[in-house]
């Protein structure tokens, strides 16, 4: 099992021993019933955030430069034999991506390319089954499977008004001009996008591949540019160790990779092409170092970024379990460093988050705790004080409790007010933020397109798209931060007024959304931000990019909308749990007290009675805290923790 295998296999398991524990700390609050709205919540977004843990790596190069062969050695080598076809030329001609989905039976789906001369993303398409063609997966065949994989090599031939309909012909380019035959038809995929669902067993803990086709489909086909390789947690730039950096790839590594991300990695492959059997080892060795710090600097990278392998040598050494070439191919460095710098990012990062919800959770459920142990302790000092009185100073202090019940009773009521401004607040940030805005925006973006015949309004047609999406953004983040301050006041007020434990309510922010629609229209610019004149084909593929800029806009905003109607369900959960509790006990203690003379003993069966409640309340609270550590001794344990038996 190589390095990277054990690596994921540990990263998968740590995520499953985090899952339990959350399930516990889940049983073990609402056992001390502790629950609300508030900690439901959280930890539902704790166990989707596990569950939906993804981590992608995209294989991106200039067509016949191992790409396919790499994935294959990486990560199916032990089929033994290849599982993604490759061959001479161009092998995968549409972006590829190898996932597994419990939902789907293994299958390949194919997204036919004639679904390119329609106004949609490939991620609109991922919602309508009936466009895609399936073909079944058989699994216990690696030849079946092989055969399979194939389709994303087919291809087609169309008239060449078809293929600029589609903004995959160019007739400035003197390429495209020569690929023209003698019938005026041009070959273009068959697919426009191919998604293997496949029960490997990493893909089955969240791996996601991404296998792209040539550097030339990274411009033409927008999922590519907006949404798989930026989205990416490692992007492996493959070159050919006997052909260097050639122009086009440093377009590509410039204007859609870079150096700025993390977890971007550049394979110098195919070394064996220098194994000269008349040159000594040591020359060898020299010559590659001579070509990794030729490619380091020609794509500003340091060398340690640059990682020189032999796929093919890679896949056969573990085919034939021939140690002494695998290490020859170099291939376990490059798995080491994806398995030491890739995984226990992602790691840090979805701990981050869930600590964050633990801090949460835990000061939320400690403060409802501490306030009911106060209540118990208000009363059993005042029972005690009971000891020996008459009953004018019995009627005295049901007297107090009424005047304190009509108090909160009275605030109460100015609560009611507070939830009328919150019904209006959270209207007015859909106003801003619903899908229906957006969906006039972007008819607006393309009747505006469609009326222009310039490049320049075309431009300035997109411009105004963003900036639309980024003011009704920044409105919608107005009114969430009124929702915001309105609720820490009524939170303070409370507080201070009848003593409830409350602490600050929920934050929130459309911030990280923001971020997001810059870093997509960040994008777009790269693009088409140049101010040149474009011709016919690249007005078609601008228009095309901008369907999947609607679409990928459109999910950013769907997420936002989710977000937000959770978070104005639960901002009010601690305010109301606190209420119910503080009525509550305001009914007991006047029971209490009008139940003393009913007995002798009856005051001291009260007083009896709550010293246990304190006791208990110490018990659960000791319960808690044993949940909390064993959930923050889950989330913060390390990889080289866990072993997974090969």
């Amino acid at each position: 099992m190589s390095n990277l295998v054990e690596k994921f296999n540990e990263y998968g398991q740590w995520r499953d021993d985090v899952r339990v524990a959350l399930e516990r700390y889940r049983d073990g609050v609402q056992q001390c019933d502790l629950a609300d709205a508030e900690c439901e919540q959280r930890l539902q977004q704790a166990m989707a955030r596990l569950a939906d843990d993804k981590l992608s790596i995209a294989f991106v190069a200039e067509f016949s430069r191992g790409k396919s062969e790499l994935i294959n050695s990486i990560f199916f080598a032990s089929y033994g034999q290849r599982v993604l076809p490759t061959s001479a030329g161009r092998t995968t001609m549409c972006p590829t991506e190898l996932l597994y989905d419990e939902t789907f039976p293994p299958s390949i789906r194919l997204l036919p390319i004639e679904t390119r001369a329609e106004a949609q993303s490939t991620s609109d398409f991922k919602s309508q089954s009936h466009v895609w063609t399936v073909q079944p997966l058989d699994i216990t065949s690696a030849d079946g499977m092989l055969d399979a994989f194939k389709q994303v090599s087919l291809t087609k031939r169309v008239p060449v008004a078809e293929a600029i309909r589609y903004g995959l012909y160019d007739a400035e380019d003197p390429d495209m001009q020569h690929a023209v035959d003698v019938n005026g038809m041009v070959e273009v995929s068959r697919w426009r996008h191919a998604i293997v669902n496949f029960p490997h067993p990493l893909l089955k803990q969240g791996l996601v591949i991404i296998d792209t086709p040539g550097l030339n489909a990274i411009g033409t086909e927008p999922e590519l540019t907006l949404n798989l390789i930026p989205n990416a947690h490692a992007v492996l730039f493959i070159l050919a160790a006997d052909a260097g950096v050639t122009r086009s790839d440093i377009d590509i590594w410039r204007n859609h990779i870079g150096n700025s991300g993390s977890g971007r990695m550049v394979v110098l492959n195919k070394i064996d092409s220098m194994w000269d059997e008349l040159s000594t080892l040591a020359d060898i060795e020299k010559q590659i170092a001579t070509q990794v710090a030729s490619v380091a600097q020609t794509l500003s990278l340091s060398p340690q970024q640059v990682f020189p392998v032999s796929a093919q040598k890679g896949l056969v050494g573990k085919i034939n379990h021939d140690d002494a070439l695998l290490e020859r191919s170099r291939l376990p460095a490059l798995e080491a460093a994806l398995s030491t710098q890739i995984i226990p990012a992602r790691q840090d990062i979805i701990r981050g988050q869930l600590q964050a919800q633990i801090d949460a959770l835990t000061a939320s459920r400690l403060t409802l705790l501490a306030s009911r142990s106060r209540n118990v302790v208000e009363q059993l000092v005042e029972l005690k004080s009971l000891r020996g009185k008459n009953r004018n100073i019995l009627e005295h202090m049901m007297a107090r409790i009424d005047l304190e019940k009509r108090e909160f009773d009275g605030s109460l009521f100015k609560l009611q007010a507070t939830r009328a401004v919150f019904a209006r607040l959270s209207a007015e940030v859909f106003s801003h933020l619903g899908m229906d805005v957006l969906k006039q925006n972007v008819r607006a973006t393309r009747q505006a397109m469609e009326r222009s015949h310039f490049s320049s309004g075309l431009r300035q047609a997109v411009r105004e798209f963003f900036a639309d999406v980024q003011t009704n953004l920044e409105q919608s983040a107005q009114k969430t931060d009124e929702i915001g301050e309105m609720m820490s006041v009524m939170y303070r007020k409370f507080s201070a007024e009848h003593a409830l434990a409350l602490s600050t309510p929920m934050p929130f922010s459309l911030d990280k959304y923001v971020k997001e629609i810059t870093m997509i229209e960040q994008i777009y610019q790269k693009q088409f931000g140049a101010a040149t004149i474009m011709t016919t084909p690249q007005v078609v593929l601008m228009q095309k990019f901008f369907d999947s800029i609607a679409s990928r806009v459109r999910q950013c905003l769907l997420q936002a909308n989710r977000d937000v109607e959770t978070w104005l369900k639960v901002v009010m959960a601690p305010l109301e749990a606190q209420i119910n509790e503080h009525k509550a006990q305001l009914k007991r203690r006047r029971k209490s007290i009008e139940k003393i003379h009913e007995a002798t003993d009856s005051l001291e069966e009260k007083v009896a009675a709550f010293e246990q409640m304190q006791l208990e309340m110490d018990t659960q609270r000791a319960t808690l805290m044993r949940l909390e550590s064993a959930l923050r001794e889950a989330v913060l344990a390390p990889l080289q923790g866990y072993r997974v038996a090969a």
